[in-house]
């Protein structure tokens, strides 16, 4: 892979990284920090029950979205990483290159197709 490929790639896991940052930014300013009062509109019993099950259902979604994102950002920042230290673009497995068309789709991809199908054909037969 050349210098110019690594720093386009760099860029881009960079700004994804800020982008998915920013999501969780307003998922917690709009959903994680909302209160069962605040969503009832007071701290007395509320005549609509089932807004308050709506709104606890919205912030669980919001937490599932939120852990998701946390977990994207930490494969980000290896990724990153391995363009530090030289490996980015190497199979972990096969150690052959990943294709640039891989990369492109999945940038934080750390196997090549062969060898991430041969994990997949691996975990559906030990289910």
């Amino acid at each position: 892979m050349t210098e110019q490929e690594l720093e386009e790639f760099k860029t881009l896991l960079e700004e994804k990284r800020i982008e998915i940052m920013r999501d969780l930014g307003l998922l917690e300013t709009r959903s994680m920090n909302a209160t069962t009062a605040d969503s009832s509109g007071g701290t007395i019993y509320s005549d609509h029950m089932p807004e308050l099950g709506s709104d606890a259902i919205e912030r669980e979604k919001a937490f599932m979205f939120a852990t998701r994102d946390g977990v994207y950002i930490s494969q980000l920042e290896d990724a990153l990483e391995r363009i530090k230290d030289g490996t980015y673009g190497i199979c972990r497995v096969c150690a052959k290159p990943i294709p640039l068309a891989r990369l492109e789709a999945v940038p934080t991809t750390t196997l090549c197709v062969p060898c991430k199908q041969a994990e997949q054909d691996q975990k559906q037969r030990t289910a």
